[in-house]
């Protein structure tokens, strides 16, 4: 990972620089891999974030709280209870480790004063955040370990703290770059050079390590035993470089993006292996650099797993409604026979002077078709010939009110398909727990979700995103079905213009003209915004209709959303997040 020992030196030194002596004024757990510590000094205050995510583990001031849950976590209430009012006493690291221990000055319940720890784990999947005493023993730990999970390392309440096994590797802070140099050209002579360093090296992630072989080999890729003397020399020096910044921690934060702004990598050392294939930009500070790496990804993450049963209940509906639809086009495909058996009733009927009971089959003239080519007809030996006739009308007639009632049902399916579609739209959209539980209001209206048992305070529902255009023209965007609802249907005024992507799901968006024309750009700017609060937001060329208002209803008993329009034009746009963060918001 890119959060390596060295870069966490790095982090050190910036939380000594603004937290130390700070005291703890809030405890906030937003859910259960993350903790937020609010702090404060005489002339600051901060959020220090603590995450224990797989992914994502990482350790850095945040310019804002992620929402919390109305009941919080014991972990949570425990340490509100024994870290409020604490004062940071200092930052420890051991080595390269990515382990960070925030050592407190609190008071216990007698009112003496106790040194109490946090421990901040980065080590992939097993990160963690653990709370020790001032004797070194465990309070609790955001991820406990027990026998079952790992005999080497226990981490439960009451047991002394253990700290990781240390690694075989070779600290930068120990031992000079000639050493590595040296022991590098003894070892195996049949590994990469990048892959090579990353065996030796404590606290250097991979990046750190083909930037070293990229520097060496001047953009080549090459194993120990093809590198010349120069070459040698080198890695001599660029390690020596390397070494000198990691002790002295006065690197500089650098992130890396491809061409679409989406980020990629970070270090504390400029980056150069990627060439023109990517942007590398320089962030003010480690924590920003960090934040800004992880946000969206954590954010949508931090989403997901809040939006667990109401995912499940989607992915479910939807299923079952694919089935059915499935299932009923294939009995709808058996009723196109139908015209067979009113044909063979006919037949029959006329017929029956030559039929007798006991018949098995017959062939008879189809007198429908030129040439009177025989066809056979099955027939039921314990009926009549006229009891026959009528039991091929009666299956036509069943199938050919089966055929009206399928067509019907498989309709009102795809619509319901559709409407979860368009949930499953919003709910990727979604940012905050008011949103969601938006969401969960209306599939309680619907009747997907059972609503609670009790009077329930109705949620507090959120605005539509509101933008400026580029001409001052405001520009609404609905976050769900009933709010689009409610903007088209009912705020809009019938000149404003309405936008939507065609036959694909997103957001109703209303340019507000005020009874004017508006300029063609603001329309543009409209349509873009709809393309980009839509599915199709990493599309190129995305179809949006647009009209005016007037120009759109709502069927009688549709689903939430669900909207008709005529008169209206197509523009092809391609969005991107660069838009909404231009235009202001209003």
């Amino acid at each position: 990972m890119a959060l390596d020992g060295s870069f966490l030196r790095h982090l050190k030194v910036e939380l000594e620089s603004r937290a130390l002596e700070a005291r703890v004024d809030k405890v906030y757990q937003p859910n259960r891999e993350e903790m937020v510590l609010q702090m404060r000094t005489r002339t600051d205050h901060f959020n220090l974030l603590l995450s224990a995510r797989a992914n994502s583990a990482r350790i850095h001031f945040t310019r804002s709280i992620p929402e919390n849950p109305k009941q919080p976590p014991m972990l949570c209430m425990l340490m509100r209870k024994r870290l409020s009012g604490a004062r940071l006493l200092r930052v420890e690291q051991q080595g390269l480790d990515r382990v960070l221990r925030l050592v407190f000055d609190a008071v216990n319940e007698l009112g003496d004063r106790v040194e109490l720890s946090i421990y901040m784990e980065i080590m992939g999947r097993y990160s963690n955040i653990i709370f020790v005493d001032e004797q070194n023993k465990v309070i609790d730990s955001l991820k406990r370990v027990d026998a079952e999970m790992s005999s080497a390392r226990l981490v439960l309440p009451g047991l002394s703290y253990q700290a990781p096994p240390p690694q075989d590797k070779r600290c930068a802070l120990e031992i000079p770059a000639e050493e590595v140099v040296a022991g590098l050209r003894t070892g195996n002579s049949d590994i990469a050079l990048s892959k090579a360093l990353l065996n030796t090296l404590q606290g250097v992630s991979p990046v750190v390590c083909r930037e070293l072989s990229h520097q060496t080999l001047r953009g080549a890729d090459r194993t120990l035993y093809e590198l010349t003397p120069e070459q040698w020399d080198r890695l001599r020096f660029f390690l020596s470089r390397l070494f000198d910044t990691v002790r002295r921690a006065d690197g500089v934060p650098h992130m890396v993006a491809d061409m679409t702004g989406k980020p990629k990598d970070f270090s504390f050392i400029p980056i150069e292996q990627y060439g023109l294939s990517a942007i590398v930009s320089r962030k003010e500070t480690f924590s920003v650099l960090l934040e800004d790496f992880y946000g969206e990804k954590d954010q949508i993450e931090r989403m997901r797993t809040r939006a667990q049963d109401i995912l499940r209940l989607l992915t479910n509906t939807a299923e079952r409604l694919e089935h059915k639809i499935g299932k009923q086009r294939l009995e709808l495909e058996q009723c196109a026979k139908r015209e067979e058996l009113r044909l063979c009733g006919e037949l029959i009927n006329a017929n029956l002077y030559r039929l007798q009971k006991g018949m098995a089959a017959a062939e008879l003239e189809n007198f429908y078709e030129e040439g009177l080519p025989l066809l056979r007809i099955s027939m039921d030996p314990l009926l009549t010939p006229a009891q026959n006739a009528q039991k091929y009308f009666k299956e036509y007639r069943k199938a050919n009110t089966a055929e009206k009632y399928l067509t019907e049902q498989i309709a009102l399916a795809e619509e319901e398909l559709q409407y979860i579609d368009t949930v499953f739209e919003e709910l990727s959209r979604a940012q905050t727990e008011r949103e969601l539980a938006e969401i969960r209001q209306e599939l309680v209206e619907q009747g997907y979700i059972r609503p609670p048992k009790g009077k329930q305070k109705p949620p507090q529902g959120t605005q539509p995103l509101s933008f400026l255009s580029s001409d001052g023209l405001p520009i609404l965007v609905g976050r769900n079905n009933r709010q689009n609802d409610q903007l088209t249907l009912k705020k809009a005024a019938n000149n404003d213009y309405w936008f939507h992507t065609k036959n694909i799901p997103g957001s109703h968006t209303i340019l507000v003209t005020g009874g004017k024309e508006p300029p063609e750009s603001s329309m543009l700017e409209a349509a873009q915004l709809a393309a980009y609060f839509s599915r199709a937001r990493e599309s190129a060329q995305v179809p949006v209709d647009y009209t005016q208002v007037r120009n759109v209803s709502k069927p009688s008993g549709a689903k939430p959303g669900r909207v008709i329009y005529v008169g209206y034009n197509t523009v092809y746009v391609t969005p991107g997040p660069a838009l909404p963060e231009q235009l202001t918001r209003s």
